[in-house]
């Protein structure tokens, strides 16, 4: 499994066996906070399979999401090198598998093979980065902008077409900071000016999006 994750990229087989010899292997269903902003960070979770989102939410339940996650990813590492509480939260959208790697087995891998530091400073630069990105968006972009964008950054070639994954609307309000009902008028207006077509929750871009809405 360890052969799929960035950041155990140049240990070997027997150093990968190793890490997850360390590790405890842990199922979550859907809809289960793994993570809880605030909290002490005491171990590393990589995804085996299912999805995931990290999000922020103030006390009246309004939320924004930051990222959704795939197998492969790493959670939690950032607080782990930070000694510092939770940044965000963590809820897995479908069920999902973990290797957790306690705090004390992943300082001791650290220590062990330091490819696993220098893997992580990239992988905190591109963090870095995408945060970057994301605030400029909602700093200069309006919510038709913001949902324009998800739509065509989460965009992957298929048969010839370019599909996102599935999206209901309140994950896309979620995302952008907005009304689920500002989000399906604008999606609606898409769809009947030609610009999307729905494929069982999917969005089919059909041609480029305008510019403005």
């Amino acid at each position: 499994m360890l052969e799929n994750v960035y950041l155990f990229d140049g240990l070997t087989d027997e150093e990968r066996d190793t890490i997850e010899r360390h590790a405890v292997v842990k199922h979550y269903r859907k809809n289960t906070v793994i993570i809880e902003r605030g909290d002490d960070a005491n171990a590393l979770y990589i995804m085996q399979s299912g999805r995931t989102k990290a999000y922020v939410a103030n006390d009246k339940g309004k939320e924004i999401v930051l990222s959704e996650q795939e197998p492969g990813a790493v959670l939690g590492e950032l607080a782990l090198l930070g000694e510092i509480p939770r940044t965000a939260s963590v809820m897995t959208l479908e069920d999902s598998d973990f290797l957790v790697l306690s705090k004390v087995s992943f300082g001791d891998c650290m220590k062990q093979h330091p490819n696993i530091a220098f893997n992580l400073i990239r992988s905190l630069a591109r963090q870095v980065q995408t945060l970057t990105e994301s605030v400029t968006d909602f700093a200069l972009l309006d919510v038709y902008g913001r949902i324009a964008k998800i739509l065509t950054d989460s965009a992957s070639e298929e048969d010839g077409r370019q599909i996102t994954p599935k999206l209901t609307h309140q994950q896309i309000a979620d995302r952008v900071g907005a009304s689920r009902e500002m989000v399906s008028k604008i999606l609606k207006d898409l769809r009947v000016g030609g610009y999307l077509e729905v494929d069982d929750k999917r969005y089919v871009i059909q041609r480029r999006l305008p510019a403005n809405w």
